[in-house]
């Protein structure tokens, strides 16, 4: 029988690793719980991981884990030649194009974002006006990762069905 898993964490590049622990610590409190740590290509259990992952001559890269409010896992990777993306908001390709945090303060978040070097990328919009009070805004942190940004939960916000024009 097929069962919905967990969501366990996710990975982001950046391209200054102690400046994105501040802005996720500071603008979306969330826990540090690995400080900054230097990874070396070498025959180490996690060398011999990264070899698996990345191929051989990697390198080394700096990495952070921080934790959500409700314990999903977020890793942190700054690699020597990370680099921001020129169009960081290409999506119709394939891959992870947002993630998405729950505030029922959207304005007050957005408007922090922007004050830590992100930016805001549109205005804040409601999903039924007049019906719930559901909105929702998409940001981008200082490193060029999309954030979104909803007041409500993903269930409550979808559990209506289609939208309503």
């Amino acid at each position: 029988m097929t069962y919905p898993r967990t969501f366990s964490h996710i990975g982001i590049t950046v391209t200054n690793l102690e400046e994105a622990v501040n802005f996720y610590t500071k603008v979306l409190g969330w826990y540090l719980i690995m400080e900054p740590t230097e990874i070396k290509q070498d025959d180490s259990a996690i060398g011999v991981m990264c070899n698996d992952v990345f191929g051989e001559g990697w390198g080394s890269f700096k990495i952070a884990h921080l934790s959500t409010g409700d314990k999903i896992g977020v890793e942190i990777f700054e690699f020597p030649n990370s680099e921001r993306r020129e169009n960081n908001f290409e999506f119709w390709k394939t891959g992870v194009f947002h993630f998405s945090v729950q505030d029922p303060d959207v304005e007050g978040l957005a408007a922090k974002i922007v004050a830590s070097g992100g930016r805001q990328r549109m205005p804040v919009r409601e999903y039924y006006p007049g019906e719930k009070p559901y909105r929702m805004v998409y940001c981008e942190d200082p490193f060029g990762n999309i954030i979104e940004i909803y007041s409500h939960s993903y269930e409550l916000t979808y559990s209506a069905g289609a939208y309503q024009d």
